[in-house]
């Protein structure tokens, strides 16, 4: 299977996806050794999990490599290596904690004489089907509390950005139940039946096909979906300011992340100034294509999401929309480039205002009032997170309370790329299932099982016949 290379267009690279045979090799090693993983102390498993940050640091420079070429871009590539080892060592540190003082030891019950405790156990095999715009980080989002619990995984990073795979698997202890397989579409739909747990990171389209397989194969999924995420700027914020962090929270990544901003509100008070600085700081973003070392933004990862966004903006500029910087997708070296892309004049039912795009694009709407904001911010399928800017903290968090999204910035934007430690959950379309973030990062990798002691005289049959006292 061919695999384009995102900078040069060029087709320079191959997998070989596994066939149901290989695949079900894969689940039957990993089911058998998984038993003795969870045997192991929280301690032992904790090291194992240390060893395996220490060989990704010891192959930092070959995984940062790879994802550079896979994704078109390089410091984020290196960000995604170092976050990661830091989110190993992380749950190596805090796993044994969590679980063991997530239940407390047997107590008494509403029925005199009867005592009972919760066990947790670990799913035996877990199954991460992860996405192409932070291949590694959300290919271990999932896989290192699931391993921390006790549990085997196998990952399916997509098949867009599938160079990292060789040298994070030359990373893994042979100690650790984890298997990383080269897929595509078809692979990650014969996955899910194999395993007992399934985690999912992509579109709502797909999200819906692997909840159908959950539900027919009766295992519990994680979803973690699209976006339209939308942001809010009151009055009392400060236009330039504003604008500053709209734009960075809008195009980080080319605004290939599911926590960009998609949708702004701006104060009609303040719309001018804000319009005017969103659009210089803009224009001044810088493209890297020339060399990957220098600008701002780089292409777009997959080739398809750039003809998605294109559509989308030629839709809304025949609507009326007015396109102030950017708009037309460039090619450049054989890569696809968007400039930073401000559009006002947008509509609600403008596919720009309803769709996930997916790309460096503000669109702004002008609001009179906080509750047309907040109804404006609130429409729409989607419920991943929002952002609210105001004059202080105190304004914006009450408007930001009003919001149906699971994650709300204050006085910023996109904050939930950069907490873990926040619980959440995805509203509407944007998800289903237990937060990946905090405590249930790691407790939704367990099964509960209940015991419960008779320390009295168990009940007799007379107890229950129909002429018994009452």
């Amino acid at each position: 299977m061919k695999v384009r290379n995102p900078r040069t267009g060029a087709l320079d690279y191959e997998i070989a996806p596994l066939g149901d045979g290989a695949l079900r090799a894969v689940e039957q090693d990993l089911r058998g050794r998984q038993r003795a993983w969870a045997a192991l102390p929280f301690q032992q498993r904790a090291g194992v999990l240390e060893a395996f940050a220490s060989a990704i640091e010891a192959q930092a420079t070959a995984i940062a490599g790879a994802l550079e070429i896979d994704t078109g871009r390089r410091a984020i590539s290196r960000i995604e290596v170092t976050a990661s080892i830091a989110a190993i060592r992380r749950w190596a540190g805090r796993a044994e904690g969590v679980v063991t003082g997530a239940y407390p030891a047997a107590a008494a019950t509403s029925v005199p004489g009867i005592t009972a405790r919760t066990r947790l156990i670990p799913y035996p095999l877990v199954g991460v089907i992860s996405p192409w715009n932070f291949p590694l980080t959300l290919a271990l989002i999932d896989a290192i509390p699931a391993l921390a619990a006790g549990c085997a995984v196998i990952v399916k990073p997509s098949e867009v950005t599938p160079r990292f795979i060789a040298p994070l698997i030359a990373a893994i202890p042979a100690e650790l139940p984890l298997a990383v397989i080269e897929g595509d579409g078809k692979t990650g739909e014969a996955l899910v039946p194999l395993v007992n747990y399934i985690a999912f990171t992509g579109s709502v389209t797909t999200g819906r096909k692997v909840a159908a397989a959950a539900a027919h194969a009766m295992i519990p999924a994680s979803l973690e979906l699209g976006g339209k995420d939308a942001m809010i700027v009151l009055a009392s914020a400060d236009p330039v300011r504003a604008a500053e962090v709209a734009l960075r929270a809008s195009i980080v990544n080319s605004g290939q992340a599911c926590q960009s901003i998609e949708r702004v509100y701006v104060a009609r008070a303040i719309a001018e100034a804000f319009l005017t600085a969103l659009t210089e700081q803009a224009a001044a973003v810088r493209l890297n294509d020339v060399d990957i070392g220098q600008g701002d933004i780089g292409p777009f990862i997959f080739e398809q999401q750039a003809t998605i966004v294109q559509a989308q903006l030629d839709d809304a500029l025949a609507q009326g929309a007015t396109i102030h910087t950017g708009g037309r997708v460039e090619t450049l070296g054989g890569g696809l480039y968007l400039r930073p892309t401000v559009v006002s004049g947008v509509t609600p039912d403008m596919a720009l205002m309803r769709e996930e795009t997916f790309g460096p694009v503000v669109p702004v709407t002008l609001f009179g009032t906080i509750d047309e904001a907040v109804e404006l911010a609130n429409s729409g399928d989607f419920g991943l997170s929002a952002a609210v800017l105001a004059g202080t903290a105190e304004e914006a968090e009450a408007v930001g309370e009003r919001l149906c999204a699971g994650g709300i910035s204050i006085n910023d934007g996109s904050l939930t790329a950069f907490v873990w430690e926040a619980e959440k959950s995805s509203f509407g379309t944007s998800g289903l299932g237990a937060s990946r973030m905090g405590d249930s990062g790691i407790l939704r990798f367990f099964r509960r099982q209940a015991i419960i002691r008779q320390t009295d005289r168990p009940l007799p049959i007379a107890a229950y016949a129909e002429d018994a006292p009452r």
